[in-house]
């Protein structure tokens, strides 16, 4: 029996491997939008693959959408507000809506890791802040998608990039 369209595996959903930010040459994690690709509107699931030396996203905190993540396989590392925390596979990680919480997963291992990713789906009123890239802050404040007054939050010494990056 052939099974229906909204059955799908990641691997089949996978994104080509180019993901970066607009004038960065920084391959980022490969995103497979299994959500969106199987018809999902309300919610944002991503199963994200980091091969080592990369990481998911710049460190950033959003205001009006919440966001979770997961770790199915690997050692990834969570930068959440300059500070870097060790991750196991289990691990389960939550970002709670207009907390300031900055974050991104860092991948410094000799293997690939696998992360389930999600949250609300692209919210209108939703906006960002990048607290380690004030040029971002800059192209975001011009598409009207800057977070403006943000909660301030301590940031520790991590520069949120992947050991490889300044090597």
């Amino acid at each position: 029996m052939k099974r229906p369209n909204f059955i799908k595996n990641y691997k089949d959903l996978m994104e080509e491997d180019n993901a970066s930010y607009p004038g960065s040459d920084e391959l980022l994690a490969i995103g497979s939008p299994v959500g969106k690709k199987l018809g999902l509107q309300k919610i944002g699931i991503h199963v994200e693959t980091i091969p080592p030396g990369r990481r998911t996203s710049w460190p950033h905190a959003e205001k009006t959408e919440e966001e979770f993540a997961f770790v199915i396989h690997g050692h990834p590392q969570a930068w959440i507000d300059g500070n870097v925390y060790d991750l196991n596979p289990g691990d389960f990680i939550a970002f709670p809506a207009g907390t300031g919480i900055s974050h991104t997963f860092i991948n410094n291992s000799e293997e690939t890791v696998t992360m389930l990713v999600g949250g609300e789906a692209r919210k209108e009123d939703n906006k960002i802040f990048y607290p380690m890239h004030p040029k971002r802050n800059e192209e975001m404040k011009e598409l009207g998608a800057f977070w403006e007054g943000h909660p301030e939050r301590e940031l520790g010494n991590h520069d949120g990039l992947p050991d490889k990056l300044r090597e």
